[in-house]
């Protein structure tokens, strides 16, 4: 098991440096930032960077991850929230899109999440990927296929909208 001290930037060193160029996207935009909370990863680098461009940024975290997460000491706001389940919807409630980048389990669990309520119409916010390096190539694969195969009821692009730069996404988002 690897200590939770570790930072969570994934092996390219694209991931990054596209994290740290839609982060000053966002703050030239003057958009406000809300996330999980945390201060490692590519969301600790993105809180880290749009706070730098002066950005509003809110974290959202629950209680048991405050420590395991480590949770941004620096933020606009923090809400520390008592589960998973809050935080996922206090994030939805509060943002206008959201913008998936590289990540693990947790990532998967919110974009699946926001793409099964935006499918069921609980929100209908745009929902972007941002592909670093085509990160999430097979992913989207998988995705055609369950159109394909009859599983959804819509067309994935009519649900995902696709980026493969942090100026795709800036240009989307203008």
């Amino acid at each position: 098991m690897q200590s939770s001290a570790v930072q969570k930037n994934g092996n390219d060193p694209l991931f990054a440096r596209h994290t740290t160029e839609l982060a000053k996207y966002i703050g030239i935009l003057k958009l406000k930032l809300i996330y999980g909370g945390g201060s490692k990863g590519l969301m600790g680098l993105m809180a880290d960077t749009a706070l730098a461009e002066g950005v509003d940024v809110t974290g959202i975290i629950p209680e048991f991850l405050t420590e395991w997460e480590h949770h941004h000491k620096g933020l606009t706001q923090l809400a520390i929230v008592p589960d998973m389940h809050t935080r996922k919807k206090m994030m939805y409630e509060r943002c206008d899109a959201a913008i998936i980048l590289p990540g693990g389990f947790g990532t998967l669990d919110e974009f699946f999440e926001l793409l099964t309520w935006n499918q069921l119409k609980i929100h209908s916010k745009k929902i972007y990927i941002l592909n670093s390096a085509g990160f999430y190539d097979h992913l989207l694969r998988h995705l055609h296929q369950l159109e394909k195969e009859g599983f959804l009821y819509d067309h994935v692009d009519d649900r995902v909208i696709v980026c493969n730069t942090p100026v795709e996404v800036f240009n989307r988002l203008a």
